[in-house]
């Protein structure tokens, strides 16, 4: 029996803490993993170990530096330049014009026979509309260009986790691998922007497009009042001047939410951002939105005080605000109790807003990858 049908192989590139290693599970083996953050790099050595961690820029890793012949390379470059919030540089950016190096890295393996055999590119969804498409088409082409069949699916981490976190996921893969069927788009993996920005492609791009399948998603019965702590150490409970302060900002919708939860008859967990919206007069002010839906809003980095998230509990009367605990963050990622976290607070929800659902990706790797690497058939979408 060949090697990879026991345990197949990966590169992890931009591996952050090594959320995709723990998707991909014990049944994959990482031959190498590849981070420009010193600070997220420690994260992944203090999970995962040694043996595995490169630090330093994709652009200038040499190919004698990577082992072996992986079966995958998983790829979550940095998103900011691709952002609906970003600057608009695409892939022309410093940022997230890294996925060059990996597409160079690709290339070099290719010329060496030691081409993956399987792709995962992961990224934010603007990544369909930045540049007007023009960046999707480039990605697009830059991957059939190496000699792959190239899908995409729209997954979201709500199916599995009580956080919105919806994320492109390209999947590609050699031919022999992925088979004829072309398929057709099918919600919910298909998104309508997905579609669009399929349609848009140039006619060759199109022609090395598949519609990957995966099943429908099984109802999850995490809450996110389930995640929560009761006292975590990294982030304390407001005072109740603090917490009326964010009452005060709230829009006459906000409060209706929160009147509404206050009269629920139970414990209520919500989740709020502070954003600055334009009000009726035109003028730029701070509102704190919150949603008791029972999902999180999307974890993002801490560059600054509108994008940490806070926690409202409501009991009756009683509401209480804090911070987004580490932990708490940790667990809407997928992560088990015991993933070490970095000591400070800061560094914590850095690595984690810029990184993967756990649960997505053991979803696309149980459904899709350990198939394809197996070379066993596929269904594409309905």
């Amino acid at each position: 029996m060949a090697a990879h049908a026991i345990q197949p192989t990966f590169y992890e590139f931009f591996a952050g803490g090594g959320m995709a290693r723990a998707g991909l599970g014990d049944g994959w083996r990482c031959l190498f993993a590849n981070d420009f953050d010193a600070g997220k790099a420690a994260s992944y050595r203090a999970n995962w170990g040694e043996d595995a961690m490169r630090v330093g820029d994709i652009h200038a890793l040499d190919l004698a530096s990577l082992p072996g012949a992986p079966d995958l390379a998983w790829a979550s470059f940095p998103c900011q330049d691709l952002s609906l919030a970003g600057n608009g540089a695409g892939l022309k950016g410093a940022r997230s014009g890294a996925f060059w190096g990996f597409q160079r890295i690709i290339e070099g393996l290719g010329s060496e026979g030691r081409a993956p055999k399987l792709l995962v590119i992961e990224n934010v969804i603007g990544a369909l509309t930045s540049n007007g498409g023009a960046d999707f088409a480039d990605l697009t082409r830059a991957l059939a260009a190496l000699g792959y069949v190239v899908g995409a699916l729209t997954i979201d981490a709500a199916h599995f986790l009580p956080q919105s976190r919806p994320r492109l996921f390209i999947l590609c893969a050699r031919e022999e691998l992925a088979g004829a069927a072309v398929g057709a788009p099918s919600p919910p993996w298909h998104s309508p922007a997905l579609v669009r920005a399929v349609a848009s492609l140039p006619r060759a791009a199109q022609k090395s497009w598949r519609w990957w399948g995966l099943p429908a998603p099984t109802s999850h019965n995490l809450r996110l009042a389930d995640l929560v702590e009761e006292a975590p150490a990294d982030a304390p409970w407001h005072t109740a001047a603090q917490t009326d302060r964010f009452i005060s900002l709230m829009s006459p919708a906000n409060l209706r939410k929160l009147e509404a939860a206050r009269g629920a008859g139970e414990r209520r967990v919500g989740t709020i951002y502070r954003r600055t919206r334009v009000d009726e007069t035109g003028a730029k002010v701070q509102r704190a939105e919150v949603r008791f839906d029972g999902i999180a809003g999307c974890l993002r980095t801490p560059g600054g005080g509108s994008s940490r998230q806070f926690i409202m509990v409501v009991d009756g009367a009683l509401v209480r605000t804090r911070l987004l605990s580490g932990r708490e963050a940790a667990r809407l990622m997928g992560l088990p109790d015991d993933y070490i976290l970095p000591a400070r607070y800061n560094d914590a929800y850095h690595l984690l807003g810029d990184g993967l659902a756990v649960s997505a990706v053991r979803f696309l790797r149980q459904h899709l990858l350990d198939a394809l690497v197996r070379g066993a058939p596929v269904q594409a979408a309905a």
